[in-house]
């Protein structure tokens, strides 16, 4: 059975991204994809969530 886990990322910024990217991997989660959230005013996104995925352990 596969779990989810989500982060959300208040700073879009690269090296935050790749910070959480490198931690959670590093804790054997697999990337399945970040979803951006988007200001109106803006064509910058504001914040992220990034979504991994594993198999769960029994």
């Amino acid at each position: 059975m596969e779990v989810y886990k989500v982060v959300e990322v208040s700073s879009v910024a690269e090296d935050t991204l790749e910070d959480v990217l490198n931690e959670w991997t590093g804790k054997g989660w697999l990337l399945d994809r970040i979803q951006f959230a988007m200001r109106e005013s803006s064509k910058r996104p504001s914040m992220a969530f990034v979504i991994f995925t594993r198999e769960q352990q029994e």
